[in-house]
């Protein structure tokens, strides 16, 4: 299969043997990996990162996969360069498209890393937008199928808040894959309704189903995976806690919701994950919103220490496969089919 010169914006546009094509060679390479079998495919290469926005796994995934590919790469933080400020998208894509072999982008806007992709003139890697995570999608599926062997009829029910972008490219993988989804959530925090629609219709073709509920316990009883991630994403204002508090609260992944799944479910996050009051943000919340949210007395919001910690948690499994995934998608869109 030949990805060549393709960008990796959103998982919408790959189809399904695609994306298994992605996972399979995501798990040749953690295999060579794991067995001291060089893979420097790409040697001679050199890669930018564009971060708008930190990160612990995006970032540390893609340099050391680079590096373990043979290719260079050079990282540009928040501050360290002018795109949006005194230089347009537009030129920023064909000054960069012209030093480097791929760009990957860490940021807000969608209409961003399209623009890179459209004018630069090399693959770009969609390291995070406020639409859509799809890196991280490969990443939690290479885990699941580790974990059951297969994807396709896998019943993985999403909490918190649906219409992020984790909660957009989960809904995506899993109609894609042919996943049963099911998005937990106030309706306020339900996906767009066309891109409902749009899963709904691809779903049509793969077997799987999508479906959203407000009812926390009928929508974790009986399945495989409960996934959940920070209620408050990065770059959003700290005002923002107190109205998702509200809606969310209730919806915190405890013992009784994993007790509810089956008896070998997972848990999963994209981590950072707040579950404990060693962190700032965690201790922050904590204090300022114990009394009106006893659960969140501990700096435990979305998750608590209980359910992270425990055997059923797989989330540091899956922030390693961050590397093998993305490390795939370099791999597939820099090189010929038949190198």
């Amino acid at each position: 299969m030949n990805l060549k010169n393709r960008n990796f914006i959103t998982l919408l546009d790959f189809t399904s043997e695609e994306i298994k094509y992605l996972l399979d060679l995501s798990q040749q390479l953690k295999k060579e990996k794991y067995a001291g079998i060089p893979h420097k495919h790409l040697q001679d290469k050199n890669v930018v990162l564009l971060f708008q926005k930190d990160s612990t796994r995006t970032r540390c995934a893609f340099e050391v996969g680079a590096m373990d590919l043979g290719m260079g790469v050079t990282y540009l933080g928040p501050n360290g360069s002018q795109m949006n400020k005194k230089e347009s998208v537009k030129d920023t894509a064909r000054v960069l498209g012209r030093m480097y072999d791929g760009i990957e982008f860490r940021g807000y806007k969608q209409e961003d890393v399209e623009a890179l992709g459209e004018y630069s003139g090399v693959p770009v890697w969609n390291g995070l937008t406020d639409q859509y995570h799809p890196t991280q999608i490969l990443a939690d599926f290479l885990t699941i199928q580790e974990v059951f062997g297969y994807l396709k009829g896998i019943k993985f029910t999403y909490v918190g808040d649906s219409r992020n972008n984790m909660g957009n490219s989960l809904m995506i993988g899993s109609a894609k894959m042919g996943l049963h989804f099911t998005g937990v959530a106030p309706k306020e925090l339900w996906p767009d309704q066309a891109l409902i629609d749009t899963c709904n219709k691809i779903a049509e073709e793969t077997g799987a189903t999508i479906r959203f509920t407000e009812d926390k316990m009928d929508g974790t009883n009986d399945v495989d995976v409960i996934y959940t991630d920070v209620w408050v994403s990065m770059g959003e204002p700290k005002e923002v806690w107190g109205e998702r508090l509200a809606l969310l609260h209730d919806y915190q992944v405890d013992k009784t919701m994993m007790d509810n799944a089956n008896s070998d479910a997972i848990f999963m996050h994209c981590l950072p994950a707040f579950h404990g009051k060693d962190t700032e943000v965690g201790k922050d919340m904590a204090d300022t919103f114990k009394d009106s949210y006893p659960r969140v007395k501990n700096g435990e919001m979305e998750v608590t220490d209980e359910v992270i910690e425990s055997p059923q948690s797989v989330v540091f499994q899956e922030a390693e496969n961050r590397m093998h995934t993305i490390k795939a998608v370099m791999l597939a869109t820099l090189r010929d089919a038949n190198e």
